[in-house]
């Protein structure tokens, strides 16, 4: 239909007037269009009169252009041509016809529309581009207005399209003349049309190309005009500038840099977003709030300065509308950026207290109906019947419905992040949270019902049911107790007493344990996933999921979970947390949610722990792989052996922070406590290394344990008394008495976990454990000890025993690492202040660490008590290298545009320490290291070839053939062009040989791609 419809709009006859100008315009055309045989038509007349001519002839043909012919074949050639006429035109640069031809362009581009890309705009954008600093405004103003709607036209999928106007754009130096424009608008006496066009086209530049945003925020003038321009009165400017902070702030390191002057931004946007502003100016004030709390700290940040007056804001901004009685269609905007806002709830901090302070319950209920919490009494609503009548009376109403999802989620997170003993009845907001509560729970019920049958394209499940949902979750196990027991109750009082729906949902989730996962269901499986944990905190229907093996089932789930590895973020179910700006950001390095990608799993662990919490039978892992019974359900040993070796796993790899504190969680119930790690497993060694330990612990009974000040310094220093260290030559630099109440076999599992970072212990230990630990102040172990839920958010504890490199650890060090001097080189340590050229280090995490030092110290080499080490390795390499003894963590170089925005000889430097850390590996045996190095060295090549060749003649000095062989196959396309103008010339022949047969090589392979080579051989 759509081929016949084109067709006839194509053959469609042209009117006589339409027809007449056709042919004045031709006889204009053909006195400047000339044919040449590579490129086309090109425009090549430079007399004045007859480009008026020209011009006015395309002025009088656009100006007659409908709608209905705009596909017409005739209209469609013409439109080509005159093209080519305007970019000629427009680079003559004639005076007398640049405010003509460029007004036309502006007409001709606003008529096409996105059609303007089926035509080859290149040369225009050329032209336009080179004009945005003319002399006489209106023209630029009229260029810029052309060039902003071609570019808002492009879309990154056409990726050469979108590559070839950008290098254009950088050839032209578009960004630098665009910033030197406002720069004049606000300090000389430019037009306010002027500004808001210059200022729109660079902020749709940022938009399309991040990599135009460095040279934006990095301009110091730029900034300070900026300030000052937000300052004028003007709502059109305030609009403007803060559209430009926002497209700045698509960059992670641009939203740090405008949050440098936080303390000048923050009260502009408070300003902005009051009630006093127009709508489009609180718009954009909401959304460049959004975009500088994109991630957690950007959150923290914003918080410490403004908090209350920017959630007071906020909440204003959601219930203000109430007063009126309706919302205005130009209202809407506001109120879902007000929302989105209200998001930045899913983290914690000093914000919650102020958002329960300025009525946040009462916001998301008049959002749920309208002047609601006017028309009903304000005594508190206890019984129940009543509670869910008034719901269901305020969920009827067709108000807001697009807000719901957003209600949803802002009411779960607070109760996430809600105090222990947060008491509504006392703060005057009982009666809206009990409402919310009940409604949420309503659309749960809802939810069940539509369950079975629900598709996978179903956008009302996906907008509605999942965030009510969830925010039930949230809820009933919501470390608030008000809220989690009237959660519960109106959620029981809500659910009938049959276990129907519970069936289903076992026997759903058994099916999708056991067949593959399909991308379709996956929206069914998560929302199923979060029924089944709500009903799981119903106490009355326990015994019946039990009774059905669900922990055989979920542990089954979780088994394919990790076969049959599926990567989905929520915002990929969850409709109203798809933000286009998203896709844009460049630059931040943010943690994942806490839940991550990792959503199947999440939720499959959050159940399997419920189930097993409670379980009284559950003594520890010892017990379970005899074969004991799980609250009545028979587990076989293996299928336990299976379960623990799984959450192990998942436990200590590099899973979302939600599911590997579940797990762990879990395996506290087993016996099992804390999280393993290739640091601490390295670092455990030292439990059975005597020799080298420097502090005695002395028990009561006489028995004493020797141990290292380093591991106590870092993870328990109360077990260390305050007081002067004796001198490097007595073997204990410690003695320490402890309690008659500490035995050992409890001070020896405290032990194992400093060191570790985990530990089995046996139920008949954790008490007195637990003892030992709050006595010491091990915070990181009672937390652990106490099984606790898992709290939202918190992040995994990684072992790190850099601390030590501090002033408190020196008294144990004992080792010197001595860099080499390199002439010419600044040395800074980022690692510890000690020393530019050495560092004190501590001998039991080298020997662990490294088995060439292990060999040297043990060859007698080194026998001094303070010994020196030389390093054959630069001050920055041996930083480094410090840093992963103690951390397991290699420091990675700068990325993103910090990276980008680097000289050669810049990035040189940054990576010069890895591949020096590559050759130490090789005969210091430090395999881990010289893997992690080579990958940040692989990453870092695909920038330029000049980098490539630096590296390719660095690393062949340091006989690093396979970090040569990557750069050679990464220079292979360019090897023609580099040959013949002479850049390989710096190269020895041997190093340009390996060039020229990656070139040969790759040529052989045809289509086979050089860079995703590369950036296997980077993950590997």
């Amino acid at each position: 239909m759509k081929s016949s419809k084109n067709g006839s709009e194509k053959n469609r006859k042209l009117g006589n007037h339409m027809v007449t100008l056709h042919q004045r315009l031709y006889q204009a055309l053909n006195l400047g269009l000339k044919f040449h045989d590579k490129e086309g038509k090109k425009w090549q007349c430079t007399d004045i009169e007859i480009q008026r001519l020209a011009v006015r002839s395309i002025s009088a043909f656009v100006g007659s252009i409908s709608p209905d012919i705009l596909k017409h074949q005739i209209v469609e050639n013409s439109i080509a041509d005159i093209l080519v006429a305007l970019e000629g035109i427009l680079q003559s640069r004639n005076e007398a016809v640049l405010g003509l031809a460029t007004n036309v362009t502006v007409k001709l581009v606003g008529i096409l529309g996105s059609s303007v890309l089926l035509y080859s705009v290149s040369e225009l954008v050329h032209s336009l581009s080179s004009l945005l600093s003319f002399h006489q405004s209106s023209i630029a103003v009229s260029c810029a207005i052309s060039l902003n709607h071609i570019l808002s036209k492009l879309k990154p999928r056409r990726f050469k399209k979108h590559n070839e106007v950008w290098e254009i754009l950088v050839e032209r130096k578009t960004v630098d003349c665009i910033t030197c424009n406002l720069h004049d608008f606000v300090f000389g006496s430019k037009t306010l049309e002027y500004f808001q066009e210059m200022a729109s086209l660079l902020k749709t530049i940022m938009w399309q190309w991040p990599p135009s945003r460095y040279p934006v925020w990095s301009n110091a003038k730029l900034l300070e005009a900026l300030r000052v321009a937000c300052g004028k009165t003007d709502s059109n400017v305030e609009v403007a500038v803060l559209q430009l902070y926002s497209a700045l702030a698509l960059c992670g390191n641009g939203a740090m840099k405008l949050l440098e002057n936080g303390e000048s931004l923050l009260p502009t946007i408070v300003h902005c977003m009051g009630s006093s502003q127009p709508h489009s100016v609180r718009v954009e004030a909401f959304k460049l709030a959004q975009h500088l709390m994109r991630s957690e700290q950007g959150c923290l940040t914003v918080t410490k300065m403004f908090c209350e007056p920017i959630v007071k804001a906020t909440i204003n901004a959601m219930d203000e509308w109430s007063l009126s009685g309706k919302v205005a269609s130009d209202q809407v905007p506001l109120l879902v950026e007000a929302c989105r806002l209200a998001l930045i709830t899913r983290w914690a901090g000093d914000h919650h207290t102020y958002f329960w302070k300025f009525g946040v319950g009462r916001a998301l209920l008049g959002l749920l109906h309208n002047n609601f919490c006017k028309s009903k009494p304000s005594e508190s609503f206890l019984e129940s019947r009543e509670l869910i009548a008034i719901a269901c009376e305020a969920l009827d109403s067709n108000y807001n419905v697009a807000l719901r999802p957003y209600i949803w989620d802002v009411l779960g997170w607070l109760a996430t992040y809600c105090r222990e003993d947060f008491n509504p009845k006392k703060e005057g907001k009982f009666n809206c949270l009990n409402v919310l509560i009940a409604c949420a729970c309503l659309v749960f019920k809802d939810s069940i019902h539509k369950g079975r049958q629900v598709l996978h394209n179903d956008v009302s499940y996906k907008s509605m049911y999942e965030p009510a949902s969830r925010a039930v979750l949230l809820m009933i196990y919501s470390p608030c107790e008000y809220i989690s027991s009237q959660a519960r109750h109106i959620l029981s009082k809500l659910l009938t007493p049959s276990t129907d729906y519970l069936e289903y949902l076992l026997d759903f989730v058994k099916s999708a344990a056991r067949d593959t996962f399909c991308v379709l269901d996956n929206l069914r499986t998560i929302t199923h996933l979060i029924h089944l944990a709500c009903y799981l905190g119903l106490p009355e229907y326990r015994s019946f999921v039990i009774q059905s093996e669900a922990i055989r089932t979920l542990s089954t789930f979780v088994e394919s979970c990790l076969s049959n590895y599926v990567q989905i973020q929520r915002s990929k179910v969850a409709p109203h947390l798809h933000n286009t700006s998203d896709e844009r950001t460049c630059c931040w390095l943010e943690r994942d949610d806490w839940e991550g990608s990792d959503i199947l799993l999440f939720f499959s662990l959050w159940s399997l722990a419920e189930l097993i919490r409670p379980s009284s039978s559950v003594k520890n892992h010892d017990d379970l792989i005899s074969d004991q019974v799980v609250d009545g359900i028979a587990l076989e040993g293996s299928e336990v052996q299976v379960l623990v070796d799984r959450l192990q796993e998942i436990s200590g790899k590099t899973f979302s922070s939600g599911c590997r504190w579940y797990a762990a969680y879990i395996l506290s119930y087993f016996g099992v406590y804390g999280f393993p790690s290739r640091l601490g497993k390295r670092i455990g060694k030292a439990l059975q290394e005597k020799e080298h330990a420097d502090v005695l612990l002395k028990l009561s009974d006489g028995e004493s344990l020797s141990v290292h000040g380093v591991v106590l310094i870092t993870r328990c220093p109360c077990m260390l008394p305050t007081g002067e260290f004796p001198p490097y030559g007595e073997k204990f630099r410690r003695e320490v008495r402890l309690s008659s109440r500490v035995d050992s076999k409890t001070l020896t599992k405290l032990l194992e976990f400093a060191y570790l970072g985990f530990v089995h212990v046996g139920e008949d230990l954790v008490k007195q454990l637990k003892i030992l630990a709050k006595a010491c102040n091990f915070k990181r172990l009672s937390r652990i000890l106490c099984r606790k839920r898992p709290k939202w958010g918190t992040i995994i504890p990684y072992n790190d025993f850099t601390p030590a490199l501090g002033s408190a650890g020196h008294h144990f060090s004992d080792v010197i690492l001595e860099a080499k001097v390199t002439t010419g080189m600044n040395f800074s340590c980022s690692v510890c202040s000690l020393s530019i050229s050495h560092m004190h280090v501590h001998k039991i995490i080298l020997l662990l660490s490294c088995e060439y030092l292990r060999a040297l110290f043990q060859s007698g080499m080194q026998e001094s008590k303070s010994q020196t080490i030389k390093v054959p390795v630069s001050w920055d390499a041996l930083a480094k290298l410090v840093n992963w003894f103690y951390s397991d963590e290699l420091p990675k170089p700068s990325s993103g545009c910090l990276w980008d925005n680097m000289d050669v000889k810049q990035q040189l430097h940054e990576l010069h320490p890895y591949v020096e850390l590559c050759w130490l590996a090789e005969f210091w045996f430090l395999e881990d290291i010289r893997e992690d190095a080579f990958k940040v060295v692989v990453s870092c090549l695909n920038s330029s070839r000049h980098l490539c060749m630096e590296i390719i003649r660095i690393a062949a000095d340091f006989s690093q053939w396979e970090i040569v062989d990557v750069a050679s196959n990464l220079m292979a396309p360019m090897y023609p062009h580099m040959r013949d103008s002479g850049d390989l010339e710096s190269l020895n022949d041997e190093l340009v040989d390996m060039v020229r047969v990656a070139y040969v090589r790759l040529t052989q392979k045809g289509s086979s791609s050089h860079t995703d080579w590369a950036d296997s051989r980077a993950t590997t």
